[in-house]
């Protein structure tokens, strides 16, 4: 089935592709989760809506990335959360915290769907996180994570 991407589905291919993927994996997984649209005329039209709104997200190249690199990797990043008197976070730590948290201490805004967490943040203390700048630039951050 011929489909066309909305959001990036890795290993797959990023917002505003037309990808052939089988019949099943776009009927039951993709389509109703939202990660893309049938391919048809009609919706062909609205591939340059979606690689527009993907190209304004994304960081204009790999100078500019590798800019947001050293602003990211130069000082450790904190993140303040809820965690009780044994160091125990009440939850975790998300991609929306750690976005939030990045976008204050570097003034960048960095998308959440770039950052890779890797297993959940769960206790107090530090941590590495990479975040994909750019198809040729990836960021280790260094992340503390201190109680609020």
């Amino acid at each position: 089935m011929k489909i066309i991407l909305t959001q990036e589905v890795t290993g797959l291919g990023s917002a505003g592709d037309v990808v052939e993927v089988k019949d099943g994996y776009a009927r039951n997984y993709l389509v109703p989760r939202g990660d893309a649209i049938r391919w048809t005329r009609g919706a062909e039209r609205q591939v340059e809506q979606i690689r527009a709104a993907r190209a304004a997200r994304a960081v204009r190249d790999a100078d500019h990335a590798g800019e947001i690199k050293g602003k990211l990797e130069a000082a450790p990043v904190n993140v303040k959360v809820r965690a009780g008197q044994d160091g125990r976070l009440y939850g975790a730590v998300t991609v929306a915290d750690v976005a939030t948290a990045l976008a204050e201490s570097t003034g960048e805004q960095i998308d959440k769907r770039t950052i890779a967490l890797g297993n959940p943040i769960k206790s107090l203390g530090s941590h590495e996180i990479s975040v994909k700048l750019h198809d040729e630039v990836s960021a280790t951050v260094a992340l503390n994570v201190v109680p609020a």
